[in-house]
């Protein structure tokens, strides 16, 4: 049997090379996720500006800097702690959770809102970094390389 398809230029000539695991992940992570929710938001601030003006803008921004801010210090203490505890993290984690859902609602009820705040815009700015955040943080982890099983030792190694 033969075949009318062409040969095509000939496979990579060079090795193969395995990947390793991710480095440094969580500020990857960080990073795509601060991006997506920063587009979000111009988009999102945008549309303010137009409907409500700059206090809209304003209002849409400061709602999603502040959910930013909520995810990103997760992802930084994952960072630090993660590198010399990756066993305690989840319980650092947590304890970062319970203190900064604490920590933000006395700051929002101590402060309270603004005269000029547009809360539409603010929930808008919000829900919009949660999304982005969450979306862009689910890319990231799904493109993670996660090494699982230590590396088999070499002939060298196991003599030494």
């Amino acid at each position: 049997m033969t075949s009318n398809a062409e040969s095509g230029p000939a496979s990579g000539k060079g090795p193969v090379g395995a990947s390793g695991p991710t480095r440094s992940l969580w500020l990857h992570l960080l990073t795509l996720s601060s991006a997506a929710a920063a587009a979000g938001l111009v988009l999102c601030a945008g549309a303010a500006a137009i409907l409500d003006g700059s206090a809209g803008a304003v209002s849409a921004l400061l709602g999603g800097l502040l959910v930013m801010l909520f995810f990103g210090i997760s992802l930084l203490v994952g960072h630090f702690v993660g590198r010399s505890n990756p066993s305690g993290a989840i319980g650092v984690f947590v304890a970062t959770y319970f203190i900064k859902v604490v920590g933000f609602a006395a700051v929002l009820f101590v402060v309270g809102a603004p005269q000029w705040l547009h809360g539409r815009w603010f929930v808008a700015g919000a829900v919009a970094a949660v999304v982005l955040w969450q979306a862009a943080e689910l890319y990231g982890f799904s493109k993670a390389r996660l090494q699982i099983y230590n590396d088999p030792e070499t002939k060298e190694a196991s003599d030494a």
